[in-house]
């Protein structure tokens, strides 16, 4: 596969991105053989713990096809794949969005000027139809699909079986005919089938379930290997009212080009490697799982709806796009950061004392949130962790709220320590919600399904939340501090620097490690060639 450096946005599917990443330095290729069952996975998870390239494994043992791993394994790669090079245009994406989820009146011509933009940006963002789409170059039915022929992972060793990850999952209301596009896990069941795992909130479920009531099977598509930007908007629980693909054509600036399938009635990017064509016949199922899940731990076996395939169309030599899930950091933490800069406008416009929030990684992506207000009244903390819990979907299973002070930063969690430590009475600062609804995968639930919040007020109190005078905070004049600026070399101190001290002198180990990943030169992408193959679905 040739490298050129084309600009981002002229080959909106993975091959371009791929060529995008290969030409920055950022592109491993491995021609050694490698298998798909446990060594895949473990070679590519160490080489993300590193801060590493994206991966191409191009002689996997069992299947023609090459596999593509760790393209999302950086912030910085999931920007590049949304043409953004810096965190803070994520925001700006979000606070276009915020537009369009509770529009209201424009107050002035430039809040006019602004919202107009949004809707020339929709406009762009209209999907359109290829008559001649890469994805039907070749077709197999019936007898020839073979889902063997694919290099599926078997990321853990307690894993049932082998599984797709990184698919896009489409359906349509049977009712409607609206799609929903998710990201879910299937799990191998036979050469022709697989179980889907997917909550019972999630769209697909609920358009199984429409279709179990009006006694029909329900279609359904996976879209394997295509631009991982559509990966990201699909995995976004905004509750905007858009189509799928209108929202995935706002992210990325464009209309999304989709093909009609050839045997159910969906739609499919069209620059997708590999499209899986079937049907869930409304209550057959097969036990799915055990599998290892973002928890860190092996989900359990559960009964999950069985999809037949009947059709399977793909590009010439296709590339095979997957990850894998365990505990951080892994591929979708990645995401959940940039998740984070987006949602955080329209946090902000649903919840107008936040200035800012946090989902550490550490913290599961959206287990524990850190959240900033702008606090100007008794016992606003905890009116804004009980917004914060309902303001969307994903967080529904938000277990902890810490809610501090705008001068606080967020995402230095030792300014986080602080607060918590100086500002909190666990008598009166710790407010916890009972059996509240949560996902099976919660091991740490009393009852699976059910288990309890916690928010934290670590601000500062006010009026009758404090029964005593505070002692005055501590600072210094600002001339002062300017001064000492202007005299820094002055007093023989410039090598010392003016920025952040190493956090390693505190204690801060992972801290140290990934700063100096950071500063590390870049790994330089191997010289070797990729090996001409032709893939095929006959196995």
């Amino acid at each position: 596969m040739p490298a050129p450096a084309i600009p981002q946005r002229s080959r909106r599917d993975l091959r371009g991105f791929m060529a995008l990443l290969e030409s920055r330095g950022q592109l491993r290729r491995i021609s050694a053989p490698v298998d798909p069952d446990l060594e895949l996975a473990a070679i590519a998870d160490r080489v993300l713990a590193m801060g590493g390239p994206a991966l191409l494994f191009e002689n996997v043992i069992g299947s023609p096809m090459p596999v593509a791993v760790n393209l999302l394994g950086t912030v910085e790669r999931v920007l590049w794949s949304m043409g953004m090079e810096e965190p803070q245009e994520l925001e700006t994406l979000g606070e276009r969005l915020a537009l369009l989820q509770q529009p209201r009146p424009p107050k002035g011509l430039k809040e006019v000027a602004r919202f107009g933009s949004v809707l020339f940006d929709l406009l762009k963002a209209r999907p359109d139809l290829d008559l001649t789409p890469p994805c039907h170059q070749e077709v197999f039915k019936g007898d020839q699909v073979n889902l063997d022929a694919l290099p599926l992972l078997r990321p853990w060793p307690g894993d049932a079986g082998r599984v797709v990850t990184l698919g896009l999952v489409i359906t349509k209301d049977p009712e409607t005919g609206v799609p929903n596009v998710g990201v879910y896990r299937l799990q191998r069941q036979s050469n022709n089938t697989m179980t889907v795992h997917w909550l019972s909130v999630r769209g697909g479920a609920r358009h199984l379930r429409k279709a179990a009531e009006m006694g029909k099977k329900l279609e359904v598509a996976v879209a394997i290997g295509v631009h991982p930007l559509l990966v990201m908007a699909a995995a976004t629980p905004i509750p905007v009212q858009l189509s799928e693909w209108l929202f995935a054509g706002l992210y990325a600036g464009e209309g999304v080009r989709l093909a009609k399938c050839k045997t159910v009635n969906l739609e499919v990017p069209s620059h997708s490697e590999v499209v899986l064509e079937g049907t869930i016949t409304p209550g057959e199922e097969l036990p799915d799982g055990p599998c290892g899940d973002h928890m860190g731990f092996y989900g359990g076996e559960e009964a999950s709806p069985l999809v037949r395939f009947h059709c399977v169309t793909q590009r010439r030599d296709p590339v095979f796009l997957t990850t894998f899930s365990g505990r951080p950091p892994k591929e979708e933490a990645m995401l959940a950061i940039a998740l984070n800069r987006i949602y955080t406008p329209i946090l902000r416009q649903q919840i107008p004392e936040i200035v800012d929030f946090f989902l550490p990684m550490e913290g599961l992506s959206y287990k524990l949130a850190v959240i900033a207000i702008d606090k100007a009244y008794p016992g606003q903390a905890k009116r804004a962790a009980m917004a914060f819990w309902s303001a969307l979907p994903q967080f529904t299973y938000t277990k902890f709220v810490v809610v501090v002070d705008k001068s606080i930063n967020i995402r230095d969690p030792r300014q986080v320590i602080w607060a918590i430590s100086a500002q909190v009475d666990p008598q009166r600062d710790l407010f916890v919600l009972e059996d509240t609804p949560f996902d099976s995968l919660d091991f740490a639930s009393e009852r699976l399904g059910l288990g309890g919040r916690l928010a934290i007020d670590a601000t500062t109190k006010v009026g009758p939340e404090k029964r005593h005078d505070w002692g005055e905070a501590l600072g210094r004049p600002a001339a002062l501090e300017e001064r000492i600026d202007q005299r820094w070399a002055e007093l023989g101190l410039a090598d010392l620097g003016k920025g952040e001290p190493d956090p390693a002198l505190f204690g801060y180990t992972l801290e140290h490690v990934l700063e100096r990943l950071a500063t590390a030169a870049p790994i330089q992408p191997s010289s070797k060639k990729s090996r001409a193959k032709k893939p095929s679905a006959k196995g």
